[in-house]
């Protein structure tokens, strides 16, 4: 299964994943470095923020980024119960083939369904969106360099262009996109989400909550793979004490 991440990620990247440029020899700003709870060698996911980042990936990116290696049942990697996890799909409809007469019909879905496409493919996603072609972002933290420092600060790096630059129609600046006009407006403003648990929506908060879920999306596996790594080290480190025992009574014996 990470093989084939791997892949994808790598593919992802190379085919297509940077939105139209203009300037591409400007350099975008290096994106700053984050507190990330995830990142570490024992660091987990934070599924609170997992789950409020999963809202605004629903109320604000789904409409035109695609998510298509999760599945609904997923979300209980995030905390999300199983009556939850229903709920969510069913507010959902997926294609579902054809009637007899051959028009498509659609379904709602169920934990097993992949998370819904924005768009039926992609020339459908690029005359919908004047040529650009939203990337899909399951694989988004993987695919780019500091995956999740570049996101946060994409998403938070909005601004008004400086004096001088020329700004293409139907592009907007961004200090850490190369070229820094993007075709994508800001996706995220302050209050934009009420999330259950209280916190305040900021752009800050939104951006920081939507990586964390991005990140998960990414390494739904990262969690337990870590929590394995720790017992097999705290294994090894166990057994190194048994066999440095063992070790010196023997010795004892023969001295």
């Amino acid at each position: 299964m990470i093989q084939v991440r791997t892949v994808f990620s790598a593919a992802w990247l190379v085919c297509g994943l940077a939105l139209p440029v203009i300037a591409q020899s400007a350099e975008a700003a290096a994106p700053p470095a984050q507190s990330w709870r995830f990142t570490g060698p024992f660091g987990g996911v934070d599924a609170s923020a997992a789950r409020r980042g999963f809202q605004i990936y629903s109320e604000s990116c789904a409409s035109c980024h695609s998510m298509d290696f999760l599945h609904y049942r997923d979300l209980a990697g995030i905390g999300f119960t199983p009556d939850q996890i229903k709920a969510i799909a069913a507010k959902v409809n997926v294609p579902a083939g054809v009637d007899a007469q051959g028009k498509a019909i659609t379904k709602p879905a169920t934990p097993a369904s992949t998370f819904l496409a924005p768009f039926a493919d992609e020339q459908a996603a690029r005359a919908a969106m004047n040529g650009a072609l939203p990337p899909d972002l399951s694989l988004a933290v993987n695919a780019f360099p500091d995956g999740a420092n570049y996101i946060y600060a994409l998403l938070t790096g909005y601004a008004d262009a400086p004096a001088g630059m020329k700004i293409a129609d139907g592009m907007n600046y961004n200090r850490y996109f190369a070229g820094h006009q993007i075709a994508m407006p800001p996706p995220l403003s302050d209050g934009q989400f009420t999330f259950a648990d209280g916190t305040k929506s900021t752009v800050a908060q939104n951006a920081h909550d939507v990586v964390t879920f991005l990140a998960w999306a990414a390494n739904p596996e990262m969690s337990q793979r870590k929590r394995l790594g720790f017992g097999v080290v705290g294994y090894f480190l166990a057994m190194a004490g048994v066999t440095y025992v063992m070790q010196r009574r023997l010795w004892e014996k023969i001295k």
